[in-house]
């Protein structure tokens, strides 16, 4: 089981920092602005740049996405882990800063990934997907 660091201040060279966006890709508040000084591109709300991965929990015009929404760029999020061994990906937890969502709605996205070996989940997901 692999922990992401509650507060992430720096990265090590093959380290993406994993954060809640926007499918406008404006990253102007919470993990999404940290994001920028790694590479995160404004405009660009899904995918990988530099060393980070956008995970969109708002659409277009800032609003909550849907949890099945969430869902779908979750996985696509996670089948380009499975073909990036190499990396090793922090995730934050996306979702529950300005898209209101409770780690216990987010965290089962993320299931079975709780034991993987490039995948660093925070520890309120894997609390919730753990059972405790």
């Amino acid at each position: 089981m692999n922990i992401a660091p509650s507060l992430i201040t720096e990265l090590k060279e093959n380290e993406i920092f994993v954060f809640g966006s926007n499918e406008a890709g404006i990253h102007g508040a919470g993990a999404a602005k940290q994001a920028l000084k790694w590479g995160a591109i404004y405009g660009q709300g899904f995918g990988l740049f530099g060393q980070t991965f956008a995970i969109p929990t708002k659409n277009k015009n800032l609003n909550t996405l849907s949890i099945g929404k969430i869902g779908v760029y979750v996985e696509r999020f996670i089948e380009y882990t499975i073909r990036s061994e190499e990396r090793i990906f922090l995730v934050t937890e996306i979702g529950c800063g300005l898209a209101y969502y409770k780690p216990k709605d987010i965290a089962p996205l993320f299931w079975g990934l709780n034991n993987a070996e490039n995948i660093y989940l925070p520890k309120s997901f894997l609390e919730v997907l753990n059972g405790i």
